[in-house]
This record gives C-alpha cells, sequence and structure tokens, in this order.
C-alpha cells in the first residue's frame, strides 16, 4: 500500500474529497513526512516542505513563533515568485511574527468588544432566518442549491457589517475570495459575478483597476498586489467613506488607531485584504461542509433536530469534521527538530489541520461525527499566538443558518452530488444540491 504524499500537493485530489485514509496512513507511519513539490498546473517546482500530521506536534509548531516562523517565507505553501511579492505580503497580519503580529492584532481586537459582537450576532441571527425564508419560500417541498442560496452570503452580509461595506457591494467579497482561495480551481480563478450596476459609485471605480486577462486567458496571481488591484483601490475608497462617516466597524477602528498602532499604507491594504477574502472563505466552506457532515450522518441530523440544545457541542464537531483550512505554512529560522525529525534552517514546515483533526491520539473514533463529542481540542481556528479572532463569529453563524434551516423543515436529503473546490488549501464547496420538505 502506497505511502507517496504526493498527492496531497495536486489540488485535482482534492476534488474527489480529502484523502483521508493516506493521511491516516502516513500519520500511523511517522509524525512527519517529506513532500515534494513537483510542477504542477502551470505553477513552477518548489523545494518540498516537511508535512506535520499529528496533532500534538502541529500544536508545538505553532506555539513556537521564533523558531517557526509565519514571516520568513509568509503562510502559503508555495513560495511567492519575486522577493518583491513576498516582502508585500509579509505586512499581513497572517504573515507576522510577535512582537509585530501582536501591533496589529490589538486595534482589530478592540473592535470585537462585547457591544460590538452583541449587535453583529443579532444580525447574524437576522440574516440566516431571512436568507433560509428566501430559500424555502411558499412551497411544502423544494430543492435548493445549500452553497449559492444559503452559505455564500450570510459570511457576506456578516462581513459588510464587519468592514463597513456597504451592502449592494458585497457580492465584491464573493469575487474576490474566488479568486484568491480558488486560483488552482478555473470555475473560480476569473470569478466575476459582482454586478457593477448594483452596487455603489465606490465598486465601480475600483473595478476600473480589476486586473485583464493574459496571453494564456489567465489573471495574474492574485497572491500578488498586482492581481488584487481592484481590492486595494476599493479598500482606499471606502477609507475615504470611513474617515467622513465613521462607524464602529473594523475599517473605522482601524482607521482612528495612532502612534504606534497607526497602519502603514501596505499594513492597511493587507488589512483589508485578509478580513475581505479569509473572513468570508472559511466560514463560506465550513457552512456546506457542516450540512454535508450531517448528511453523511442523518442519525445525528435526527438527533440534532430533536435536540437544539445540542448545538453546543455540535458546531464545533462539525468543524472538526469538515476542517475548511486543511494547511498552513511555517518556515524554520535555525536548524532543530519537529518530533524528533531534523529541519534544516529556511525549510518550510507545513501543519496538517485536516490530519491533525483527525488524530486517533486524540479523538476517539475520529472519522465518526459525534455532536456530543466533548472535549473537542479541535485545531480549525488555529492555534497559539495567530488563533483566529473571527472564531466567536464563525460558531455564530454555523449555528444560526444550520438551526435557521432545521427550525424551517421536517426533513433534508441529498438533490444531487456535491461538487468540491479544486485547492490543496481549503476544502471548499461550489455546489450542494439539496431537497427539503417543510
Amino acid at each position: 500500500m502506497s505511502l507517496d504524499p504526493t498527492p496531497l500537493v495536486d489540488p485535482r485530489t482534492f476534488v474527489d474529497g480529502v484523502p483521508y485514509d493516506l493521511l491516516a496512513r502516513l500519520r500511523a507511519a511517522g509524525p512527519v513526512v517529506w513532500v515534494e513539490e513537483p510542477p504542477l498546473l502551470g505553477l513552477p517546482g518548489g523545494p518540498g516542505f516537511w508535512l506535520v500530521l499529528r496533532h500534538a506536534d502541529v500544536t508545538a509548531t505553532l506555539r513556537q513563533p521564533r523558531l517557526f516562523s509565519s514571516w520568513l517565507g509568509a503562510t502559503q505553501i508555495r513560495d511567492p515568485a519575486s522577493d518583491a511579492d513576498l516582502g508585500y505580503v509579509r505586512r499581513m497580519m497572517l504573515n507576522m511574527d510577535p512582537p509585530e503580529h501582536g501591533r496589529l492584532r490589538r486595534p482589530v481586537a478592540r473592535a470585537f468588544t462585547p457591544r460590538a459582537v452583541a449587535a453583529l450576532e443579532a444580525s447574524i441571527r437576522a440574516n440566516a432566518a431571512a436568507l433560509v425564508a428566501r430559500a424555502l419560500g411558499d412551497a411544502d417541498e423544494g430543492t435548493c442549491d445549500f452553497v449559492g442560496d444559503l452559505a455564500a452570503d450570510l459570511p457576506l452580509l456578516t462581513l459588510a457589517d464587519v468592514l463597513g461595506v456597504p451592502e449592494p457591494d458585497r457580492r465584491l467579497l464573493y469575487d474576490w475570495s474566488n479568486r484568491v482561495i480558488g486560483f488552482q480551481d478555473p470555475d473560480y480563478a476569473g470569478s466575476a459575478a459582482f454586478d457593477p450596476g448594483g452596487g455603489t459609485a465606490m465598486a465601480r471605480a475600483a473595478l476600473r483597476h480589476r486586473p485583464a486577462p493574459g496571453p494564456d486567458g489567465r489573471l495574474p496571481d492574485p497572491r500578488t498586489r498586482a492581481g488584487m488591484a481592484d481590492l486595494y483601490a476599493y479598500a482606499h475608497l471606502l477609507a475615504q467613506e470611513r474617515r467622513r462617516r465613521p462607524g464602529r466597524d473594523v475599517m473605522s477602528v482601524l482607521l482612528a488607531e495612532r502612534g504606534e498602532d497607526r497602519l502603514s499604507v501596505d499594513e492597511f491594504e493587507n488589512m483589508f485584504w485578509l478580513f475581505a477574502v479569509a473572513g468570508n472563505e472559511t466560514i463560506r466552506n465550513g457552512l456546506p461542509g457542516a450540512m454535508i457532515a450531517l448528511l453523511e450522518h442523518p442519525a445525528e441530523l435526527d438527533r440534532l433536530r430533536r435536540d437544539p440544545s445540542l448545538f453546543d457541542t455540535a458546531v464545533d464537531e462539525l468543524l472538526r469534521w469538515w476542517t475548511p483550512v486543511m494547511v498552513f505554512r511555517r518556515t524554520a529560522t535555525a536548524d532543530t527538530a519537529v518530533a524528533g525529525v531534523p529541519v534544516r534552517a529556511g525549510q518550510k514546515v507545513v501543519v496538517s489541520f485536516a490530519s491533525a483533526n483527525r488524530d486517533e491520539r486524540v479523538f476517539a473514533d475520529p472519522d465518526r461525527l459525534d455532536l456530543a463529542r466533548h472535549p473537542n481540542p479541535h485545531l480549525v481556528f488555529g492555534h497559539g499566538p495567530h488563533f483566529c479572532l473571527g472564531a466567536h463569529l464563525a460558531r455564530c453563524q454555523l449555528r444560526a443558518l444550520v438551526g435557521a434551516l432545521l427550525a424551517g423543515t421536517t426533513s433534508i436529503s441529498y438533490a444531487g452530488p456535491p461538487v468540491f473546490l479544486r485547492s490543496t488549501f481549503q476544502r471548499g464547496v461550489k455546489r450542494l444540491p439539496i431537497h427539503w420538505r417543510r
């Protein structure tokens, strides 16, 4: 039985789902495995990386930012195309190490006061109920696409509140996320679903900066500044608006900072990118992932429908079982070891959340969905200094949308097979047809 880890770097592998059997065999064979990076799908080859498979070693790696840096090579597995591209993305909070990371995290955390979070929770519940009501309409039964009709919109509405983006422009966030997270998938790489006729003047002005496809029909790499020029143009236009009319949103809070917490232009642009893309995509894929988990475990679905108080533990179990972000990269700053395996300075160290969240050393019967699982130390939101600031809002969105759909129906089943994103990074769902009855 092959233990070749190479399929894990080919995004086409994940069109058929995560190869959990391969991850389990690799995890049983050892805590860390070396993975080659051959040229694939027009991308150049890379130097290879160490893949960390077990829960304890993933958490240990993430707790040591001085030894395993987010800044040195940034956090995407594939190296940036140029030193200039690397230098630019290093100004993103996601790609910083303490203490610089904390300097950017502090003002963002101030935007999530208890009062602000309570207001967002009320808005999330109202938006989820409205989306379910719209999808079900007046019929006694029917079909819909859980992704397009429900899961795509709720994170966009939430982000519009968090960032202060006018609601008519929220679909811009959808296009930007598709282009960045789906750059390995031809269905998403050129996403242009936003209708400028229905957006604000800011959106129309920003779209004039949208990159044009090259001779091969492909857009520039969206992980570079040039590849997302329309996003950055919009960020600055929104900043001008927020300076004139400040609110309680994250953008207003960041723009009000002075002294050492004030952001540079590059830091501001990267912060907007981080919220607009990462803040959308993880929960957008976590929501249909949660529905797939329930459809694959009908007894657990019935159990949750009978006892909504089970949501207290169910939300984290649904996220663990799906694990939207599968991997993240660090770079060794010195010669060291991971679980006793020598690692040289400069080598890439990639933690596998998909593997760690199925580690049988931590989770009993890890491939089974158990909505009452407790404790549940999953790593969906990371670990250590980079633990996700939006974890609470992500849980709230999942609970609100799935809860509203269960409350409005008596049965839910597949109306067709789900279609998965071609990506080695995000466990994405492009379509999820469901059949429902009142």
